[in-house]
């Protein structure tokens, strides 16, 4: 199973459960340059009152369970300035 399928699937729990505006798939798995040893690449923003560290990690360690990857989260607020522009046009959203 891809891996937007596999977000599409867990939307409704991943939302309820880890206060979820928006989430989205981007980098390798999107541009079909994935290998074996790459992480998966979720961007997040998280509903107002919920951005903070724990909420953060407990969405990434259920994510990596279901995808069984290590996966890089990354919060739209905290993308860098130079890459903002390349990640957010890649974004592929659920």
């Amino acid at each position: 199973m891809r891996i937007k399928e596999i977000l599409k699937k867990n939307k409704t729990y991943i939302k309820t459960n880890y206060y979820v505006h928006e989430i989205g798939v981007f980098g390798s798995f999107i541009r079909s340059e994935q290998s074996k040893k790459s992480d998966i690449d979720i961007l997040v923003e998280f509903e107002d009152g919920h951005k903070d560290f724990f909420n953060y990690m407990r969405l990434k360690y259920y994510l990596e369970d279901v995808f069984g990857k290590k996966v890089d989260l990354v919060m739209k607020k905290a993308i860098k300035p130079e890459l903002k522009k390349r990640i957010l046009s890649e974004t592929e959203y659920v």
